[in-house]
């Protein structure tokens, strides 16, 4: 699990663990069910060992989730090259920093799962999220070609696509970037999505237990919304 400190990193752990899974959560600080390895996603040492350590304690590696990401507010003309710098290394390369460790792995047991936490701006775009857009649009275009190209490995790779979640990281960048209409903002997110509200972490923890398991088998390749509605629109 990369990214369980917090969000829907933490709820997906505590899913995965009330479901009787060993869960490891690899993080830039501790918190959230199951063991801890120190994991900087945007360094491939850090990387690299976090993986080792996991197989050293268990042997293998089943499932890989990852769920990290970082926000940034801004049309192109407003992100600065370390601006879009930052949202990359995060959210994209961090994604194939940590999915190209686990595949080793997963080659060498002869199967594996791998869950992208994309978002709903990987596959529609987002006003003045220019950054995070075309950080989640890797992300899924990661997961088909992985898919793809290790479908007959038996490693299954599906991305789930949020809408608005209630979570600290949006709280935090309501904070940062719109601090002097906090509430207004946060009605404008419950509203954007057409059920009216922002969505649960704990809906999207029970989705990715799905992708998961056994009864999700013929699911590769995929990126799946969970958005209520808003890509309907």
């Amino acid at each position: 699990m990369g990214g369980g400190a917090s969000g829907i990193g933490a709820a997906i752990a505590e899913a995965f663990v009330r479901q009787g899974a060993t869960v490891v959560n690899g993080d830039l600080r501790e918190g959230g069910a199951g063991e801890y390895v120190r994991l900087d996603a945007t360094d491939p040492e850090s990387v690299e060992a976090a993986f080792a350590e996991v197989i050293r304690r268990h042997g293998r590696i089943d499932v890989l989730v990852n769920s990290f990401g970082i926000m940034h507010v801004g049309k192109i003309h407003e992100t600065s090259v370390e601006d879009y710098d930052r949202v990359q290394a995060v959210n994209a390369r961090g994604v194939f920093l940590c999915a190209k460790a686990a595949v080793s792995r997963m080659l060498e047991q002869g199967y594996g799962n791998i869950i992208n936490i994309a978002s709903v701006a990987g596959l529609i775009a987002v006003e003045r999220r220019f950054a995070y857009c075309v950080s989640k649009g890797a992300v899924v275009e990661m997961t088909r070609a992985l898919a793809i190209d290790y479908a007959a490995a038996q490693i299954r790779v599906n991305a789930i696509c949020p809408g608005t979640v209630d979570t600290p990281m949006i709280r935090g960048y309501v904070e940062k970037y719109f601090g002097d209409r906090v509430e207004a903002t946060i009605t404008e997110l419950h509203a954007r999505q057409p059920v009216g509200r922002m969505g649960k972490a704990e809906e999207i923890a029970a989705f990715a237990v799905f992708l998961a398991s056994d009864e999700s088998g013929f699911l590769t390749g995929a990126a799946l919304p969970i958005d209520g509605g808003w890509t309907a629109k």
